[in-house]
């Protein structure tokens, strides 16, 4: 991350970034081996270097190279919901799904990685409408309509259909014409939608946008049809059931990350343990990038944070360069 402290959203996405790494653990997220800058004193800091797992390739490389059988479409499916089911457990919302942001390797291992907009779930007048690239972005962020962690779930949408058609499924422009890409295909929310944000809108606008039946969006030459096996619930018109939950306009009746776990298609890969993946008692405290703290404040928390840091990792310093990760993150709290 090379000059980020020029810029103060740069600063900001960059402590949250380091700070989430040090703290959410997960083996579907991707894991900080080290952090480190190679600044001597706090006035020449510019760059640090994030240093994490090495992965294979993204899911843009990944989705490009032809069909894929429905086994392995099911288990990246699972462990994404994983990872940002551990995320919200945590409180956090990702807010910036999307295939580069995932990476898998050749064993079908995936983790998420990218954590650049993720934010604690606050209320959400608190939280800026600008996150998710476009083409992933929900109905509620593109309409202003506030947002909650099923944001993350229509993302997650719109990457497992572009998995499978090898194509962006929602190609639009601008906010505007995302709208109307999302309508053309899944037609108009119930009234119950617009009446709830107090949007007007008459029946017969309504009636004037209707789905596209989903055997068409994602139809069964999309599939490595041949790769089905019924027995295990790996067919095309489940993996289709699951999408059609996820990308549901009103986020009232979008399925949840927990229900989607439990939905056929994927939940032949659940264990216990996947289930029961530890959290961290550290809450990430969003509140340093919402208010304004004098020279004197922002001392009593770089204290704070290098003691608890010191304390946590211990005699492991040494051994992954946590001090690294320690010094970057206090200079980063001087900088945000």
């Amino acid at each position: 991350m090379e000059e980020f402290l020029n810029d103060c959203m740069n600063s900001k996405r960059t402590y949250r970034e380091l700070v989430l790494l040090i703290n959410v653990k997960h083996p579907n997220i991707i894991g900080l081996l080290n952090a480190f800058t190679t600044a001597s004193q706090l006035e020449q800091f510019e760059d640090l270097y994030l240093v994490t797992e090495l992965m294979d390739m993204n899911l843009t490389n990944f989705s490009i190279k032809g069909k894929k059988e429905l086994r392995t479409i099911s288990f990246l499916v699972y462990q994404l919901l994983c990872a940002i089911r551990h995320l919200h457990n945590c409180g956090i919302i990702h807010r910036d799904l999307k295939p580069s942001n995932i990476a898998i390797n050749a064993d079908c291992t995936l983790k998420v990685l990218d954590f650049g907009l993720a934010r604690r779930m606050v209320h959400d007048s608190q939280m800026t409408s600008y996150v998710v690239t476009r083409n992933y972005r929900a109905p509620e962020i593109i309409g202003e309509l506030g947002y909650d962690n099923k944001m993350d779930v229509w993302s997650i949408g719109c990457i497992v259909a572009e998995m499978i058609i090898r194509r962006v499924l929602f190609p639009g422009e601008n906010s505007l014409d995302q709208w109307r890409q999302i309508l053309s295909i899944l037609g108009a929310p119930k009234k119950e939608f617009f009446d709830r944000y107090g949007i007007q809108i008459s029946e017969n606008q309504l009636e004037m946008r209707t789905a596209v039946p989903f055997e068409e969006v994602i139809p069964d030459r999309a599939f490595a049809i041949e790769t089905q096996m019924p027995q295990h619930h790996l067919t095309a018109d489940l993996a289709r059931d699951l999408l059609k939950k996820m990308l549901v306009i009103d986020p009232e009746h979008r399925i949840t990350v927990d229900n989607a776990l439990n939905h056929p298609f994927v939940s032949m890969w659940k264990t216990e343990k996947d289930m029961n993946v530890p959290i961290n008692n550290y809450q990430y405290d969003d509140a340093i990038e919402l208010e304004d703290r004098t020279t004197a404040e922002w001392k009593d928390i770089d204290t704070a944070q290098r003691k608890r840091k010191a304390d946590r990792f211990g005699s492991e310093t040494s051994r992954l360069g946590c001090r690294g990760c320690r010094d970057a993150g206090d200079a980063l709290r001087e900088c945000v």
